[in-house]
């Protein structure tokens, strides 16, 4: 045969995965490919997969013979809004997307470069863990990819997406990865399943409860948004990395200012309530101080009393940390507190600034309370939205808030802006 033709039919398999079958099987669980996710991520046309025909190298128990080409995950480089990202994605029609020593390998090999390079890592996660039949080596490459995990935090971003029922070793990656997204109804998350959590403590336990999508995002916290199917999940990551600069040396994307610097925002006026005991919502504060409004909110349903997330001031991406008096009256707990403090450590990181609106009547009281984290409050630009007296004079503050922070952010270099504007 010629040697063309059998380069062309490997490629072939190489891009039908586990068979057309479990592609319908796929499709009918309401997941897309792994090939298709990546379509969706990339610019078009600028992916370039790297050890598209490696395969497995087991030959115990029957795997001599189910040899596929790509064994189960696609890794590569390509751009994203022209920026240089690195991906990975696991295939759920290859063996489960279960891990082997080789597509550990393909793994490793992208964070490498994504370190080298400084360039952002993406992990499309859709597997049941490691390969039963490799044993030991599978455990080896979970260890070695946890390995780059830890390299890489606060050098390059790391995002991982859950898009399936993902166990075992799948999740230790993606639960220490800087942003995690998980699709409703189709992806769960967790160390062992209901089956085991039934034999060993008797406890009948849904998918969804031990380990779905809104059971991490308001419960445990591990993860940071919660998305209604696989192209919502991917135009998010697409629009989160918009924020983030490429490695922890650059500055973030700015972009071109959409809104006059200059104007005022007379809402501004209105929004804080005369009286301290009346609550109000601060994400109208600040959608009326973002460009256009827009707020990217991370960590949504978890820790509701304070809000986390990125806007941009003068086209210049920010990072936002308010109390929010609309829920337990913004008082601080231990979440709230390891929520924002774990967003504070990735801002600085990454030398995205920060502003921060306090109101806050201090640590939720009730017996034996008591918030035994704290961060530390460096690089900040805060500003307070009540005071003592807010009914008085807070209009007139309230007109300048945006330009003061545009005169002090040109001031100063953007991960060392320090500013504080009282509002009261």
């Amino acid at each position: 045969m010629d040697p063309k033709q059998i380069l062309a039919d490997l490629e072939r398999r190489a891009e039908l995965g586990g068979g057309e079958d479990r592609v319908r099987r796929q499709h009918e669980a309401g997941k897309l490919t792994a090939r298709e996710r990546i379509d969706l991520l990339f610019d078009p046309g600028t992916f370039e997969e790297v050890d598209k025909l490696v395969t497995h190298r087991c030959l115990d128990f029957g795997m001599a013979d189910q040899l596929i080409p790509g064994d189960g995950v696609v890794a590569g480089h390509g751009l994203i809004d022209g920026r240089q990202v690195f991906a990975f994605a696991q295939d759920f029609t290859v063996f489960g997307g279960s891990l082997s020593e080789t597509n550990a390998a393909k793994i490793v090999k992208v964070m490498d470069l994504a370190m080298k390079l400084g360039a952002p890592i993406i992990g499309l996660n859709d597997s049941g863990g490691a390969r039963i039949q490799e044993g030991v080596m599978s455990l080896a490459g979970y260890a070695d990819i946890f390995l780059r995990n830890t390299l890489a935090s606060g050098v390059v971003p790391q995002i991982s997406a859950i898009m399936g029922p993902c166990a075992g070793g799948a999740v230790y990656s993606p639960a220490i990865t800087d942003f995690n997204v998980m699709v409703k109804d189709t992806s769960y998350m967790f160390v062992t399943g209901p089956d085991v959590i039934r034999t060993v403590t008797h406890e009948e336990v849904s998918k969804e409860e031990l380990g779905g999508a809104m059971t991490h995002n308001a419960t445990s916290g591990v993860a940071h948004f919660a998305v209604e199917d696989d192209r919502e999940c991917l135009v998010l990551i697409r629009e989160l990395l918009s924020y983030l600069p490429s490695n922890n040396v650059d500055d973030p994307p700015r972009l071109a200012p959409a809104e006059d610097p200059e104007r005022e925002i007379e809402a501004l006026e209105t929004i804080v309530p005369a009286s301290p005991n009346q609550p109000y919502d601060i994400l109208d504060v600040i959608h009326a101080i973002a460009d256009e409004g827009n707020f990217l909110e991370v960590h949504q349903h978890y820790a509701r009393n304070i809000v986390v997330g990125f806007a941009r001031i003068d086209g210049r991406p920010v990072g936002i940390v308010a109390n929010q008096p609309a829920v337990l009256a913004g008082t601080l707990d231990i979440d709230a507190s390891v929520k924002g403090a774990r967003f504070v450590r990735f801002c600085d990181a990454f030398n995205i600034p920060l502003v921060t609106f306090e109101d806050v009547p201090g640590f939720l009281p009730w017996n034996g309370a008591g918030v035994r984290r704290h961060h530390p409050a460096r690089r900040q630009a805060a500003v307070r939205v009540c005071g003592g007296d807010r009914a008085e004079g807070h209009g007139d503050h309230a007109k300048g808030i945006r330009r003061r922070l545009l005169r002090h952010g040109q001031q100063a270099h953007s991960h060392r802006l320090q500013l504080r504007v009282a509002v009261s």
